[in-house]
């Protein structure tokens, strides 16, 4: 760890060593408990070696090795997890007699026995075993072992394992350009350059490339690896291995959630029901899985949840699951996403949701009626002309049927006492909202969307995530306005703060403000029925309302937390490993204030005025069109 990352500061530290490895899938596999309040199971990382490292050589020569040293230094006295092996040379059946072992007089816990596939080991012996044993300790020729830093909090760590990537049957056509020489390193090598072959697949193979992911998922261990749990990190090595490059890229980490973990809410829906959900926490989702924190870290994943009848499932997720009974009592729901996202961005609920559906009203209207005037609107964006400037993935900016679809499919998930208020208050604007957002800023970014009134625990009256949004129950009964507005700001969020994030969490105004501003545009198409004079006289009124709310929070808050870029010039800027801090994100007070919208909102409303707001707008779409996919600074 960075001496500069002190955990223990209101700052949120981003650990994962995002320069040396990089994450670019994941996929779960995790069982739902409502008795103990926890989520158990597997997650399968792929990776591909950091930009910092790609062409590092085996030997390790060209990695930062003061890097090295100073998580050694950091992590002298943590536990350290080794599992003890016994080595047949002549066998490809491995026996695993292992514990992992920890400090502060914790139990050894037995490890599962490993799979016959020809594993390898790490050889550890017994003497080497030491609650307080160095985790980058010096192997015979003096090297360090490479440290695979993970982002961490309140999970229960079991086992981590190699993914024997080889062994998935029809694999072998990934394996064609690969040179392979050394006898010794051969098969980590072979492992390493089919996962290399499938993270970097052609957009176009994306079924075929998911597909894959989930049979590698399934692969068999080929070997434990070392593993340390600290307060914020996972750290994970294999003995001999000094590079990133040979680190393997494929790792399986057995865990369970903490019923007090702080990325989930365990609690009961407004019908007393039992559910869980992630609840938007300052520490973002490491106490659901490890992960890569940092925005930098665009990865994509899928998800495979099990949990009791009775329950539905809800996720990030491209697709609309249809749940599969497993057995009389328990079933299945699978969601993949296609397009890179930071880790943060992944949301699960799982509740007895009830579906609100569709009454008298009907959506083709809507979207009917925005296609009449889309070609100018097509010729604006010239939408097949240009190409998207983001890392490839099937882009629906670059899909034609997308392009002309004002309305993406959307359903409405309540508790059930909710459903006739949802009935009344909700369905029916979100056609409505999604169209009017469709009109200002063209393709919506995804595919389709959720949207669940979420328990009256949650502290926010919003959230969005791809393919979701959460809403507060206390939008409901104020009528349409206040239920509109907030989708409104929820439905912006696709374009600013998801399809287009920031580089620097810090920098939370260019998600936040964004949507302030656009909210006011989206509603007031929106409503179709109101005058030209009726929208301002609201806008208006909106504006001075949300000065007074800044004003006082200036006058009542730290100066420090007003400040929209406050890492100034180091905005944006990273250690060598690619950890860092967002400044200020465990401050208690944050949690409270809106400076960062409400500053925004302003900034950009006073362009909007100064240039005529038909001009901001369209220059709007044209920045949209140009960064979506993207991680943007102020600048």
């Amino acid at each position: 760890m960075d001496p500069q990352l002190d955990p223990m500061k209101d700052d949120l530290p981003l650990m994962a060593n995002t320069s040396y490895m990089l994450v670019k899938h994941y996929v779960l596999d995790l069982d739902v408990d409502f008795k103990s309040k926890v989520i158990e199971g597997s997650i399968v990382l792929f990776f591909e070696t950091g930009s910092r490292y790609r062409k590092s050589s085996s030997t390790g020569k060209e990695c930062c090795q003061s890097e090295f040293d100073q998580y050694c230094k950091m992590r002298a006295s943590e536990p350290c997890h080794i599992p003890m092996t016994t080595v047949s040379a002549c066998s490809s059946k491995m026996e695993y007699n292992g514990f992992a072992v920890s400090g502060e007089g914790e139990e050894a816990i037995r490890l599962p026995s490993s799979d016959e596939n020809g594993n390898h080991s790490n050889n550890e012996q017994a003497s080497g075993i030491s609650g307080s044993k160095d985790c980058c300790d010096r192997e015979n020729h003096g090297s360090k072992d490479f440290v695979l830093v993970l982002d961490c909090c309140d999970l229960s760590v079991l086992k981590v394992e190699e993914v024997d990537v080889a062994a998935v049957s029809g694999i072998e056509k990934f394996t064609r350009s690969a040179k392979l020489t050394d006898v010794s390193k051969e098969l980590g090598d072979l492992r390493n350059q089919i996962v290399h072959e499938l993270v970097t697949l052609p957009a176009n193979r994306w079924k075929e490339q998911l597909c894959y992911f989930t049979q590698c998922s399934q692969a068999p261990g080929c070997g434990e690896l070392l593993f340390t749990t600290g307060p914020w990190s996972l750290e994970v090595r294999k003995s001999g291995i000094h590079a990133p490059a040979d680190f393997p890229h494929a790792i399986r980490i057995w865990y369970k959630t903490n019923p007090d973990g702080r990325s989930l809410a365990w609690t009961a829906d407004q019908s007393g029901k039992p559910c869980v959900y992630t609840i938007g926490s300052p520490i973002n989702n490491r106490a659901l899985f490890p992960c890569q924190e940092p925005p930098i870290a665009l990865s994509t994943w899928q998800a495979s949840v099990r949990t009791a009848a009775g329950f539905v499932v809800l996720m990030s997720g491209e697709n609309s699951a249809e749940p599969v009974q497993l057995r009389e009592d328990v079933l299945s729901w699978y969601y993949y996403v296609s397009m890179p996202m930071p880790a943060s961005t992944f949301t699960i609920a799982v509740g007895c949701w009830q579906e609100v559906k569709q009454q008298s009203f009907t959506a083709a209207a809507v979207q009917t009626n925005t296609e009449l005037s889309l070609p100018s609107l097509q010729a604006d964006f010239r939408w097949h002309e240009e190409m998207c400037g983001h890392a490839e993935y099937p882009c629906r900016f670059q899909n034609p049927a997308a392009s002309l679809q004002a309305v993406i499919p959307y359903r409405v998930f309540s508790p059930r006492c909710l459903v006739e208020l949802c009935e009344e208050h909700l369905l029916q604007l979100i056609p409505q909202c999604l169209s009017a957002a469709y009109t200002t800023l063209g393709t919506h970014p995804f595919s389709r969307l959720d949207v669940l009134i979420v328990p009256s625990n949650f502290s926010s009256l919003g959230m969005a995530s791809p393919h979701i949004i959460f809403l507060s129950q206390s939008v409901l009964p104020g009528g349409s306005h206040l239920c509109g507005t907030r989708l409104c700001h929820e439905i912006a969020h696709a374009w600013f703060g998801l399809a287009i994030g920031a580089r620097d969490w810090t920098e939370e105004w260019i998600s936040e403000g964004f949507a302030t501003f656009l909210e006011d545009i989206f509603w007031a198409r929106a409503q179709q029925q109101l005058s030209h004079d009726e929208v301002k006289g609201q806008q208006e009124l909106k504006a001075l309302l949300r000065w007074c709310r800044l004003r006082d929070e200036v006058q009542n808050s730290e100066e420090e937390l007003q400040v929209l870029r406050p890492n100034k010039e180091s905005t944006g800027e990273l250690s060598e490993s690619g950890a860092s801090v967002v400044k200020y994100g465990l401050k208690a007070e944050k949690i409270f204030m809106q400076v960062h919208y409400l500053k925004g909102y302003f900034l950009l409303r006073s362009l909007a005025r100064t240039i005529g707001e038909a001009s901001y707008l369209a220059s709007l779409r044209k920045f949209v069109h140009k960064f979506h996919g993207q991680l943007i600074l102020s600048q």
